[in-house]
């Protein structure tokens, strides 16, 4: 298995005598049933020490370095990965950041060389890449509750017992999984094509994320004219509503599973022309959290207006079903104004008209006829046409 990187390498140093491989350690944590130590070591040695750097990619979550002796003697960089698909959500795991980088730099015969960051998407969650930033400059841990509580000074302007206090417990919850190996792939019933197989499970205590969003609403008298105060608290009142479609969720299953029409009409009443809309008002009061923006910027590259559809198209079809048919289904799901009223809540209401019409018919319902019926909603979204705002 050394072959590969044996072929490689020399042929680089043809091109460029000085070369240096930069590789990303990804494989050995996507792929752990084949990469074991000795097909890593194998690998790693086929290219001489010193002219390879490996990206240890997703080092705050597996930390690869610490099972193959410090990439047996290759040089690595520990990264920070936190984000996939630049999906919206909070999370992190500061305590991981906090100490991960020390242990690798003082780890036995460490052949650390640098730190960095790997997300696939850096709009969402600032104060964890704030905290990564610094860290590179310190030579030990932050204390974190003394460093968030700073953060807040400096993020706003001013010194706030509410929103020193709020940041507090986003920290020691939210923002602090401890979960081995867990990925941050937004995975809300709210972002995801509805079913009974839905995922509901968090990481932290809701009450914790909801005392935050009371907190921030009581500083919100002094602080609306703080550009950051109106993104963090449009953003944690979005992470509460992610929350609680994830409970309305469970209420329609459960009122389904029941046989109960009133509380089926309730829950999803009260999720499709209530919750989701008022999302998405909230969504669109802030210009970070629109889908106008994204679909402009895209169109923005073109030559011609032929292009500028294609753009369009593939903007949405991105954020969306990417793919034709849905090959990579939400897996850039996104929380923006506009695409929470015609595209998610869209889904939902589709989701339970089908289910009354079941129930109201003595009929089982099937995935598979309701996944043919959404695929239509969710391409017309894509080729909707309308125009939404930027600001």
């Amino acid at each position: 298995c050394c072959q590969p990187s044996q072929g490689t390498f020399p042929k680089e140093f043809s091109v460029d005598p000085n070369a240096i491989w930069l590789m990303q350690g990804w494989l050995f944590f996507s792929n752990q049933t084949f990469w074991k130590p000795p097909q890593i070591q194998a690998l790693l040695h086929g290219v001489p020490l010193g002219r390879m750097i490996v990206l240890d990619l997703f080092a705050e979550a597996d930390p690869v370095f610490t099972y193959t002796e410090s990439f047996y003697g290759q040089p690595f960089i520990w990264c920070m990965l936190n984000n996939f698909g630049g999906n919206n959500g909070f999370f992190g795991t500061v305590e991981s950041i906090n100490s991960g980088p020390f242990k690798a730099l003082h780890f036995p015969n460490s052949t650390l060389v640098g730190i960095g960051m790997t997300p696939e998407g850096i709009e969402q969650n600032p104060v964890i890449y704030e905290l990564m930033s610094e860290l590179a400059w310190r030579k030990e841990p932050v204390n974190l509750a003394k460093w968030v509580s700073l953060y807040a000074v400096r993020r706003y302007g001013g010194m706030n017992d509410n929103l020193t206090a709020a940041w507090k417990l986003l920290f020691t919850s939210v923002y602090n999984c401890t979960i081995p190996g867990y990925v941050n792939h937004n995975h809300s019933p709210l972002v995801r094509r509805p079913s009974f197989r839905m995922r509901t499970d968090l990481w932290y205590e809701p009450a914790d994320l909801f005392e935050a969003w009371k907190l921030f609403m009581e500083a919100a008298p002094s602080f609306m004219s703080k550009e950051t105060f109106q993104y963090d608290l449009v953003d944690v009142t979005r992470q509460v509503l992610q929350v609680l479609t994830s409970s309305f969720y469970q209420d329609i299953a459960d009122a389904f599973a029941n046989k109960k029409m009133p509380e089926l009409l309730t829950a999803g009443g009260v999720l499709v022309y209530d919750l989701l809309p008022e999302l998405n008002r909230l969504l669109s009061s802030n210009q970070n959290f629109l889908l106008g923006t994204w679909l402009e910027r895209a169109q923005s590259k073109a030559l011609n207006e032929r292009e500028a559809q294609l753009y369009d198209m593939n903007a949405r079809n991105q954020v969306t079903l990417w793919g034709p048919s849905g090959e990579i289904l939400d897996y850039a799901n996104k929380q923006w104004g506009g695409l929470i009223e015609d595209y998610y809540a869209q889904r939902w209401g589709l989701f339970v008209q089908t289910l009354v019409e079941c129930l109201d018919r003595g009929l089982p319902y099937k995935q598979d006829t309701f996944n043919q019926a959404v695929f239509q909603v969710e391409q017309g979204f894509i080729y909707n046409g309308r125009k939404y705002p930027t600001k």
